[in-house]
């Protein structure tokens, strides 16, 4: 079976919201060409895609991953967890969570490894097996969060912030901005400030931490299988 260009770019920007290993950064002139080839996305984003591609492959390896894990599992304003943007650890996470995970079972998705379901890239590795229309109709559920999360790296300078960018754009843009608002009102963490850090995270039970491959394809054909649907998704990338 062969998949269309916008599962190949989903499964392109899933790898990239992965955690920085060796084998990813082999394969990130593969990863660049898939993106650089995808027309639903502006010429101005495409460029934003090539320069983080190209900011991993010139980048030391150990400084990538202390930068991503300084992002992404040090700020819980930036986690990659969605649901902790709109639930927190409240009741309804779990809710949340539990149907997730039966939408991807009731499509033959059987995620595996620590991660957890709202993990942006597993999420993404699910939506790049799924009909476009279905993959469009949960990234635009997700779509406030997603803008609040490409707005947050904007201003951190960071160039992740054109993952979440195109993710937006190729759910044909962003309907509810009062929820983006009220999302941007929320405090933004700075990884810098170990006490506000320490803070924000006694609030309640941490139940996940820092997985560096949560939710992230195969290293063994990180991107080998790109043309075929995927219904698993590993638990850690090889480092």
């Amino acid at each position: 079976m062969t998949v269309n260009p916008q599962d190949r770019t989903l499964k392109a920007l899933s790898l990239l919201l992965c955690y920085p290993s060796a084998e990813l950064v082999a394969a990130l002139p593969e990863i660049g060409g898939v993106l650089g080839a995808e027309t639903r996305l502006t010429a101005l984003l495409r460029g934003d895609l090539a320069r983080l591609v190209d900011e991993m492959r010139s980048g030391d390896l150990y400084a990538l991953q202390e930068r991503y894990v300084d992002l992404f599992d040090r700020s819980r304003s930036l986690s990659l967890n969605l649901f902790e943007h709109v639930h927190g650890e409240g009741r309804d996470r779990g809710g949340a969570m539990l149907s997730l995970l039966e939408t991807y079972r009731e499509a033959g998705f059987e995620p595996t490894g620590w991660d957890l379901p709202d993990h942006l890239p597993l999420l993404l590795e699910f939506l790049s097996t799924q009909p476009g229309e279905t993959a469009a109709d949960i990234l635009t559920s997700a779509g406030h969060i997603l803008q609040a999360l490409a707005v947050r790296l904007g201003r951190r300078g960071s160039a992740y912030a054109a993952v979440p960018s195109a993710l937006v754009e190729l759910a044909g843009g962003v309907s509810d901005h009062a929820a983006v608002s009220g999302l941007l009102d929320q405090p933004d963490s700075d990884p810098a400030d170990l006490a506000a850090l320490d803070a924000v995270w006694e609030e309640s039970e941490v139940l996940f931490g820092p997985d560096p491959g949560a939710g992230c394809p195969s290293g063994r054909d990180l991107l080998a299988r790109m043309d075929q649907p995927q219904h698993a998704a590993s638990a850690r990338a090889a480092s």
